[in-house]
């Protein structure tokens, strides 16, 4: 009996131990799993090689949710590498519908007393829209642009466009006009894939009310146009990719690759003029779905309409060549507005505001400057 005694003791204090050890090494590998994967997801947003989602949120992203997937693989790593940062700015610029306000400068357009103090003004100055400040993007296209950004606005990002020289005035189809245009919707293309949707709108589009109001829900793009045929989905109405609003779907990625993919169609056309000239291809062979906006509703300099009523959301310096034309015209757009704002009740619904005839952009047009050289 007394030679069993040690082996019984060993054994009882083997059972302890083991007993004590188990729930220890399970607590020790659920959380070796969990820094696992945030030590995956820390690792993976070092340096520039920046992860723009998870798989398993790609895996969630389908055109039924209203959002696209991200390209996977070498295509992603890819994209990665031209929108470094993009994925981590747009939550923090999204409104809870996952959709970003959009615009772009340039060192010119953001100078001092240019196009996006203008701008930015107009929120100010608007109808309860200056929050909307807050869910704008402003893409700079250079180093000038992009300070300045910084230097009066939250979001801002830099997109490298090293084939033009980007930072000028950069008249109407020269080629730094022609690369900020095609730069600026590869960016937009991403923002899609990312599952963001986006609102579109130049510099020189003045807002004055909340134009989301008037987004068609059940087109998969909501356009402004030049001028409108006065039928929301006719073709005939001639786009205006200065404000345009896209929800994110698999069917609106495919539809900028198609759009992007048709310029050595149709050389030297900037984005708009392409558009115009595949729409119908869009539509009949992509199914996309397309309504355009109303110029009383979203006035341009190319349709001209003069009164200023209780429904007009925004003005578009549009028609209108010269970046010293566009400022000191929408100067005095800006000025009819807040005119307007501080009228009385009965004198805005008498409807005798006006805006200031565009003379100096009309006299630009008819001058028709000589052809640009590339």
């Amino acid at each position: 009996m007394g030679s069993m005694s040690k082996p019984s003791g060993l054994g009882h204090f083997g059972s302890f131990l083991l007993g004590a050890l188990l729930p220890t090494a399970l607590l020790f590998f659920l959380a070796s799993d969990r820094v696992g994967e945030r030590l995956t997801s820390s690792i993976s947003s070092i340096g520039n090689g920046y992860l723009l989602n998870s798989p398993a949120r790609q895996a969630n992203l389908t055109s039924d949710g209203g959002s696209a997937s991200a390209p996977a693989g070498d295509e992603e790593e890819e994209e990665q590498d031209r929108f470094p940062g993009l994925a981590e700015l747009l939550p923090r610029v999204a409104m809870a519908d996952r959709t970003v306000i959009v615009t772009s400068v340039n060192d010119a357009w953001a100078a001092p007393g240019s196009l996006l103090d203008l701008f930015r003004e107009s929120f100010r100055n608007g109808e309860g829209i200056e929050h909307l400040l807050n869910h704008t993007l402003i893409v700079a296209v250079d180093a000038g642009g992009f300070d300045r950004c910084r230097a009066v606005h939250p979001h801002c990002y830099r997109l490298e466009v090293k084939s033009a020289n980007v930072s000028a005035a950069n008249r109407f189809l020269s080629k730094g006009y022609l690369e900020i245009v095609w730069a600026k919707l590869s960016l937009q293309q991403r923002v899609l894939e990312l599952g963001y949707n986006y609102l579109f709108t130049d510099v020189d589009v003045m807002w004055l009310r909340d134009p989301f109001r008037h987004i068609n829900l059940y087109a998969d793009v909501t356009m402004s146009c030049d001028r409108f045929s006065g039928e929301p989905e006719s073709l005939k109405n001639s786009p205006n990719t200065g404000f345009y609003y896209v929800k994110s779907t698999e069917r609106t990625v495919a539809m900028v690759r198609y759009w992007r993919a048709a310029r050595p169609r149709f050389p030297p056309h900037h984005d708009q003029k392409i558009l115009d000239n595949i729409k119908s291809e869009l539509v009949g062979e992509l199914g996309v779905r397309i309504a355009f906006l109303d110029t009383a509703l979203f006035g341009t300099f190319c349709e001209f309409r003069d009164g200023i009523d209780g429904r007009v959301c925004t003005m578009h310096a549009n028609c209108c060549i010269g970046l010293d034309n566009k400022v000191r015209e929408l100067r005095g757009v800006v000025a009819a507005w807040k005119n307007y704002t501080a009228l009385p009740p009965a004198e805005k619904e008498a409807g005798k505001a006006r805006w200031p005839y565009p003379t100096r952009c009309r006299a630009a047009r008819r001058a028709k400057p000589a052809p640009i050289k590339n």
